[in-house]
């Protein structure tokens, strides 16, 4: 059965949900699935923005075919060459053989990488500030390498609809509304809209400054990325963009505190909620605490870019850091996580180098550390209570 929305006269959402997969590139969790966005633009010629993961290619396919109604397809554009964006590249082209596959020569590269495909005649090579007048509508195409693979990039109309490939867009199938407008913008919403990002976009925040730079913001009308809803309302627009240019400057969203903690038996984690009940004392607000043996580390990551603050515990284990934090830290540093203020408490029973390994980790990022680091000799004392109780006040200090 054929599925299509119609976004305009002019453009038709052939999006698929995907809510068998556990994990986006086999790395983040998506308790709420994915939908791979596609689009038909019609003028006088017809564009297929891009097309989905080969798991839905048969969907998708009926999908395309019902939308062009018995009209030919003239362009396939490729803006980002990620699998689940281009699995279907071949079956559309085998099917319509009069379309041209439109895209830069990185996109060729990667889809020869990819599938080896032989489509050579068929390509359209463009280049940034190029444009292809379709009848109807004047599409330019927006160069945006590294956001986030290196042959991205968007696609604008003059009618000011931007397909943004992965930019703006959101774990979480699409349930029903396709407009970010009709969907209520919750702090869930914005927070996996905010770990999408952090995760999978963020350590490339310049890139992403300099293609917003290119582009006329005020003369966009509709954002129409390849995950998630479509952003077509002035308000949900500027917010995303506005969350964007924050992120993008790796500037905190909120002023606060995330606590990341490693516990084996206990006693650490009580050292965490302990600090967290000084922080609030002090007037901290925002305090969020996660176990990173429970946590998956996207979402750490994610509220750790958010918030002002970070604590986290470099706990021995063996001698050395334990390895959930260690991996933590490193993954989080990989994500060009900067700009932050971070404290640090140690426990351990017997020696070891945890503190010194988390301190070589962290300090490759540019962090400022507030107050001296607290060291927990099994299980917390009144005098380290007072030690926590100090720290708490620093950091609400920093706050301030």
């Amino acid at each position: 059965m054929y599925f299509f929305e119609k976004v305009n006269e002019n453009i038709i959402r052939l999006g698929v949900n995907d809510r068998r997969l556990a994990r986006f590139e086999n790395m983040y969790p998506i308790p709420n699935g994915i939908s791979y966005n596609s689009y038909l633009v019609v003028g006088d010629k017809t564009v297929l923005m891009d097309t989905v993961d080969h798991a839905y290619m048969n969907q998708f396919f009926e999908n395309l075919e019902s939308a062009l109604d018995g009209r030919d397809l003239d362009y396939l554009v490729v803006s980002h060459m990620e699998p689940d964006h281009s699995a279907a590249i071949a079956m559309v082209l085998k099917a319509y053989p009069n379309c041209k596959l439109v895209g830069n020569q990185k996109s060729f590269q990667f889809l020869e990488q990819f599938f080896h495909y032989d489509f050579k005649d068929r390509y359209l090579i463009v280049k940034d500030g190029d444009t292809l007048d379709i009848g109807g509508r004047v599409l330019k195409f927006v160069f945006a390498p590294m956001v986030h693979w290196p042959e991205v990039m968007f696609t604008l109309t003059d009618k000011g609809e931007l397909f943004s490939s992965d930019a703006f867009g959101t774990f979480g199938a699409i349930e029903g509304h396709i407009y970010s407008d009709d969907i209520e913008m919750d702090e869930l919403f914005l927070s996996e809209a905010a770990r999408y990002y952090f995760n999978v976009v963020g350590k490339f925040g310049r890139n992403v400054i300099s293609v917003l730079k290119k582009l006329d913001l005020e003369a966009i009308n509709m954002i129409l990325p390849l995950h998630g809803p479509i952003h077509r309302t002035k308000e949900k627009i500027n917010a995303f963009v506005d969350k964007y240019m924050t992120w993008a400057a790796f500037e905190p969203e909120k002023q606060g505190v995330v606590i990341v903690f490693a516990s084996m038996y206990g006693n650490t984690e009580l050292v965490a909620d302990t600090i967290a009940y000084f922080l609030s004392m002090e007037g901290v607000k925002n305090i969020k605490i996660y176990d990173v043996s429970e946590t998956h580390a996207s979402y750490i990551i994610s509220e750790a870019h958010r918030h002002s603050n970070l604590i986290f515990t470099p706990i021995n284990y063996n001698t050395e850091l334990y390895p959930e934090m260690d991996a933590l830290l490193r993954e989080l540093v990989g994500t060009g996580y900067q700009s932050r203020k971070y404290s640090v408490i140690t426990n351990g029973s017997w020696g070891g180098r945890s503190e010194k390994i988390a301190e070589e980790i962290i300090a490759k990022s540019k962090l400022e550390k507030i107050g001296e680091t607290v060291a927990i000799t099994s299980s917390a004392t009144k005098e380290d209570e007072e030690k926590l109780k100090a720290l708490a006040k620093q950091i609400a200090d920093s706050l301030k």
